[in-house]
């Protein structure tokens, strides 16, 4: 097995359609149910996290299903094939649904056709990459992802002031182009069918990690959990904060996170490379603290500063300081995003990357759906303080960082690892 760049980008555009989806969902969403249907932000955090409910049941069970399926496309195709033309339907009729009922039944069934094939595309990158390029190709992976956030937040918001409904039309049409695409382009590698007694199984892996003497698979995947409970929460929710507490519209709100994913896709394949020739463990550790100082300043630091206007760059529009916080944030989220996956999949063998893509977004969607309630409530029981969020965020940030100083592996394997339970 070769590492192939070109292949690898391509790939990435699966990752690049799930990416325009949830981040447009994310960027107005929240809006619609304030505005439109007049939600609290304790039950708009609620609502936020019906996707990563869904998800946490789905996407674990998807993954080892896929291990296991075996098809003349392949293992992971099929479920790409099914999801994503299903979620473009549903996508695209969020802005037009005109009841709460409505609306929910859309995001009912755009959550649960995301669910279906998220994983899957995911698990295709250990598939077709060998051990030590896994960050640098999880990096291409993010790039394009991010590249489907730019377009989704910084386009997006020049679509929702023309009409609401375009960034959503946008999402549906990028999300079936992508999904074409790596049907056409990816050929996954030939697999043969593990016995009975080997096929991958989640629960069962999952209570091997438990009951392991070697604890670095747990708290790796518990510093997932506290780190992306930091991400999900603020990402959920930054529109409302945006508008209700730096007083900005909502198209700006869509702009600064723009701002943000722009710098996360410039570090992307960096990160990759750093993680590869430092470390992944270190330089997730890096990423760690550097985010932790970025939030923390956007508690700090006053509004009339962090909404003073730095400059004005083509396509990007105004830069606040908020902005350059947001991109600072952005760097060292790479640094930590982009290295983790990798790990999880390197305690591992690779007849159980799918399981294990599996295990790295259960914990991953627990965050997401912990993060944007908990933050939610955060906001309504202190009368509306959105910018405790920011003083939070960093305390789970804590939580990760201290998880990371006990994990002993994870870094690229130099020959064919155990289970990751044994």
């Amino acid at each position: 097995m070769k590492f192939s760049y070109g292949k690898t980008f391509l790939l990435g555009l699966g990752f690049f359609g799930v990416s325009v989806i949830w981040s447009v969902y994310n960027a107005f969403v929240p809006i619609f149910l304030q505005d439109r249907f007049a939600l609290a932000a304790g039950f708009i955090g609620i609502f936020m996290t019906l996707d990563n409910i869904a998800a946490l049941f789905i996407q674990p069970a998807v993954g080892a299903w896929s291990d296991n399926l075996r098809t003349r496309i392949g293992r992971r195709l099929p479920f790409i094939l099914v999801g994503a033309p299903v979620a473009a339907v549903a996508f695209v009729l969020l802005p037009v649904a005109k009841s709460l009922f409505v609306f929910f039944l859309a995001a009912l069934l755009l959550l649960l056709s995301m669910a279906i094939w998220r994983t899957p595309v995911i698990a295709l990158m250990p598939d077709i990459t060998p051990s030590k390029h896994r960050s640098v190709a999880n990096g291409i992976i993010n790039l394009m992802g991010g590249l489907g956030a730019i377009i989704a937040f910084l386009g997006g918001a020049k679509l929702y002031d023309m009409n609401p409904e375009y960034p959503f039309l946008l999402g549906s049409v990028l999300v079936i182009i992508s999904a074409l695409l790596v049907f056409i382009f990816i050929r996954e590698p030939k697999v043969f069918p593990p016995s009975d007694e080997e096929k991958p199984d989640l629960f069962k892996s999952l209570r091997e990690i438990f009951k392991a003497e070697e604890k670095s698979p747990l708290f790796l995947l518990f510093a997932i959990l506290f780190w992306f409970i930091a991400y999900s929460g603020i990402e959920a929710l930054f529109t409302l904060y945006a508008v209700n507490y730096l007083k900005l519209s909502a198209s700006d709100g869509s702009l600064l996170l723009g701002q943000m994913s722009l710098l996360f896709v410039i570090f992307a394949l960096p990160a990759g490379y750093f993680g590869r020739g430092f470390g992944r463990k270190r330089t997730i550790m890096v990423g760690i603290i550097l985010m932790s100082v970025a939030i923390a300043s956007l508690f700090f630091v006053p509004v009339t500063s962090l909404t003073h206007v730095v400059t004005k760059l083509p396509i990007l529009g105004k830069i606040p300081v908020v902005g350059l916080i947001l991109m600072g944030t952005g760097i060292a989220w790479s640094f930590v995003n982009i290295n983790s996956l990798p790990m999880v999949i390197d305690m591992t063998d690779e007849t159980h990357n799918g399981t294990f893509t599996g295990l790295y977004y259960l914990f991953a969607t627990l965050a997401a759906i912990i993060g944007p309630i908990m933050y939610g409530w955060v906001i309504q029981l202190s009368g509306s303080m959105y910018n405790l969020v920011m003083l939070v965020s960093p305390l789970f940030l804590f939580a990760a960082f201290i998880c990371m100083i006990f994990v002993k592996r994870g870094e690229p394997k130099t020959a064919i690892q155990p289970h990751m339970g044994d």
